[in-house]
Parts: structure tokens; C-alpha cells; sequence
């Protein structure tokens, strides 16, 4: 008999989720906004068009979440088939945790020598493996979600918390011009080094806690896949229901990826107050989504998902737009800002969700459970749609004028629209008829 897999589990489970977001919120939030522009890194890399007005850390980082997008299959297969006595996800997040965050941090810090072409390389090979340990943590972390959501309530119970603490993480990322001035006495360039590294530290310590806290051995019944890792992606996006789900997911990755690499510079450009202040909106999208947790929550298991994130994506769509005709003044970063937690909480705890029902009912359907191929598979597209993402924010931005920026939130709107109407392919009624009978035959 295997423990039962209670909320305590759970929350152990989502204190993960906190340290590889914040990571994650330290690169895609600071990345090209310090190493860009009047960034204080700008110096030390290539700047301005280099390939069909393309920038060096626009190619630089596309090509490492190509890579990510290509190793995700891998890893995934490698977590599917894995046959250690402590279990098929767990090892991996061992193994990965600490170079995940040292990695992090060195990103920000390498790069310093007086060549910019050696910074140049250093900053790619320093993201590449950035985007390894990541995929190495992340891709066996997410394979946990459907099997600790053992049960309709438990997905939906899962799936909101590692929800909040991804929005804690990634709201924490945005103070590192705050806790820079902790370390002001090492200089501006050296305080905003000390506090990405700080946090750096903080991410691998909740990274550690699910991995070691957790025998998942005791919950989960483990039964290795014997596909290899080629052959179950074939079979993964041979589903169809999940084909149409990620339509609709590589769109919405593209279009919020715009939004979170413009924020700080829609702060500085547009509304034209001190990047410090990053922090305070992203704890008023916090506070206003967590306000809607519950209630999302229940309508989920009331109403079903795809209405609620069609509608989040709606609501995203006049978010953006709002940004884009923004004025000066730090008031129109808190109407986005408080705007923008609605559907962050609809589309932070429900497309998760989703996935995981769609494996479930794979499982039932073909008897074979690919859980880590299924995530796997959703990473490897919504980042192909991230990637591009980070090519056209750095390209259409090159000139760094006010209106370069308005049209990366009007992009991103447009991109939201198409988002919603993919997502009404998706048939979730089907999906949780092979649910429940599973659960009626069980």
C-alpha cells in the first residue's frame, strides 16, 4: 500500500516550484534589460543588429531555448524509462538543483572581461547550460505533477499550488534592484551581481527541499515506460486533444514571454519611473491573483477549464492593450499590474491541469504512462514559442524608442486573440469521460 498523498505533500512538493521560478524570473525578467540598452551590463556584450536585425542576446538566448525546447523530449524519455529504486523524477532533481542555481548566477557575473566577444561566448555557453540543468530539474519535477494529482481534486489541488509559489518566485525575482542595495558598498554593477547571486543560493535551497523531503517510492507507483524517447514524443503529439491544447499554449507563451522581458522597460520608458518599482507591481499582480485562487479553484471543478482559461486569455488580450497606449506615472503600472493578476491566476493553476488530465486519459487509452513525456512535450513547443518570443522583443526593440516597446504589448494582445479561439478546438469533454471511467472502473 503506498502512503496516501495528502496537501502537507503537496505543499513540499510546490516549495520546488518557488526556487526553479525564481531562477527562471531572474533570466527572463533581468536578462536583456541589464545586458541591453543602458543596461549596466550592455558594455561588456555585443550591442545593436548583427543578423537581419537580429541583437547578439536575442540570437544568444532563442538559441538556448531552442535547445531547451530539443533536450526536453530527452530528459523526459530518460525520467519515463528509468528504473532507480528511489524513483523515475526525484534522482534527476538531485543531480540538477545546485548547478541549476550556480549557473544562474554566473550568467550575470562571467561575463566581464575586456573582450566582448569572449563575453559574447561566455554569456551562450553560460545559457545553454543554464537551459540543461533547467530541462534536468523541471521536465522530471513537472512528470510529478499528474502522478501526485492521483485524483481529480488532488490535480486541481496541485496545480494551484505550485501556481503560487511559481508567482512568489517570480515576483521575488524582480527585487534584485532592491536587495542590490543591501550589497551597495561592492558598487552598483558588483550589488546587482551580489543580490542575483544571494538569490541564486535561496532557489537552490527550495529546489532541494521537495527532492530530498520527498521518497517517491512511498507514493507513486512506479512503473518505467519501455518507449524510447523519439518514439514517445511521436506518440504524444499523436494525441489529438493535447495537439489542440498546445496550439493555444505556444501562442500564449509567446505573447506573455513579450510582456514579462518588456515589463521593466515599461517602466522605465514608458511610465518613466526607476526600475525599482518592478517589485512593487509584481506584488500587486500576486495579491490580486491570489484573491482569485479559491474561486478559481472551485469553478474549475464546477465548470470545467477550457472556459475559464479562454477567458483568461480574453482578459489578457485587454491587459496588453492597456500597456501599450500606457502613460507616464507609476498609477498605470498598478491598474496593469492589479488587471493583469486575473488572468494570471486563471492561467497559472489551469493549463497544468489540463496537461495532466489529457495524460491521464492517454493512460487510460493506451495503458502506458508517459506522464514526463506529456510535460515534456508541452515545454518543448511553448518554448519553440518563447524563443521566437525573444527574437522579435529584441529585434522590434532595437531602436529603443517609446513606440518599439508599445508594439511588443500590441503583439502580444493580438497573439493572446488567436491564443483563445485554438483553444475552443479542444475537446474536454472527451477528456474527462476517459477519466472517469477509469475512476468508475477503478
Amino acid at each position: 500500500m503506498k502512503k496516501p498523498i495528502t496537501n502537507k505533500v503537496l505543499w513540499i512538493f510546490a516549495v520546488g516550484q518557488f526556487g526553479w521560478s525564481l531562477l527562471a524570473g531572474l533570466i527572463s525578467n533581468w536578462l536583456v534589460f541589464y545586458y541591453t540598452g543602458d543596461g549596466i551590463l550592455a558594455g561588456h556584450i555585443t550591442q545593436g543588429s548583427v543578423f537581419l536585425g537580429m541583437t547578439i542576446i536575442g540570437l544568444i538566448t532563442a538559441f538556448g531555448r531552442i535547445f531547451d525546447a530539443v533536450t526536453d523530449p530527452m530528459i523526459a524519455g530518460m525520467s519515463d524509462r528509468s528504473k532507480n529504486p528511489k524513483g523515475r523524477r526525484i534522482p534527476f532533481m538531485r543531480i540538477a538543483a545546485i548547478p541549476f542555481a550556480l549557473i544562474t548566477a554566473l550568467i550575470f557575473i562571467l561575463p566581464s572581461f575586456t573582450s566582448v566577444v569572449v563575453n559574447d561566448v561566455i554569456l551562450f555557453v553560460g545559457l545553454v547550460l543554464f537551459y540543461l540543468f533547467m530541462t534536468t530539474y523541471c521536465t522530471p519535477y513537472n512528470a510529478l505533477i499528474p502522478e501526485l494529482g492521483n485524483t481529480q481534486k488532488n490535480r486541481v489541488n496541485v496545480s494551484t499550488f505550485i501556481s503560487l509559489t511559481y508567482i512568489a518566485g517570480l515576483s521575488i525575482s524582480y527585487l534584485v534592484p532592491n536587495v542590490a542595495g543591501i550589497f551597495s558598498f561592492a558598487g552598483k554593477t558588483g550589488s546587482i551581481r551580489a543580490a542575483i547571486g544571494a538569490m541564486s543560493l535561496v532557489a537552490a535551497i527550495c529546489m532541494l527541499v521537495p527532492a530530498f523531503v520527498i521518497k517517491e517510492h512511498e507514493y507513486i507507483d512506479v512503473k518505467p515506460s519501455e518507449t524510447d524517447s523519439m518514439q514517445s514524443l511521436f506518440k504524444t503529439f499523436k494525441n489529438g486533444q493535447f495537439r489542440r491544447f498546445v496550439y493555444s499554449d505556444v501562442i500564449y507563451f509567446f505573447a506573455v514571454t513579450l510582456f514579462q522581458t518588456g515589463l521593466a522597460f515599461y517602466v522605465t520608458k514608458l511610465m518613466k519611473v526607476s526600475d525599482s518599482n518592478t517589485f512593487m507591481l509584481s506584488v500587486i499582480m500576486t495579491v490580486s491573483s491570489l484573491l482569485l485562487y479559491l474561486p478559481v479553484n472551485k469553478l474549475a471543478q464546477k465548470m470545467g477549464k477550457k472556459l475559464l482559461v479562454i477567458f483568461g486569455f480574453f482578459f489578457y488580450t485587454g491587459v496588453f492593450v492597456l500597456t501599450s497606449f500606457c502613460g507616464e506615472g507609476i498609477i498605470w503600472g498598478y491598474i496593469i499590474a492589479a488587471l493583469a493578476g486575473i488572468p494570471m491566476a486563471i492561467l497559472g493553476i489551469l493549463p497544468q491541469a489540463i496537461v495532466a488530465d489529457i495524460s491521464e486519459a492517454d493512460a487510460v487509452e493506451t495503458g502506458e504512462k508517459r506522464e514526463g513525456m506529456f510535460f515534456a512535450a508541452r515545454t518543448f513547443a511553448f518554448k519553440l514559442g518563447q524563443a521566437i518570443s525573444l527574437l522579435v522583443f529584441t529585434s522590434v526593440t532595437t531602436a529603443g524608442t517609446e513606440n518599439s516597446y508599445r508594439l511588443t504589448a500590441i503583439i502580444a494582445a493580438v497573439c493572446c486573440t488567436i491564443g483563445a479561439f485554438l483553444l475552443m478546438l479542444y475537446n474536454e469533454k472527451s477528456v474527462m469521460e476517459k477519466i472517469s471511467h477509469k475512476d468508475t472502473d477503478n
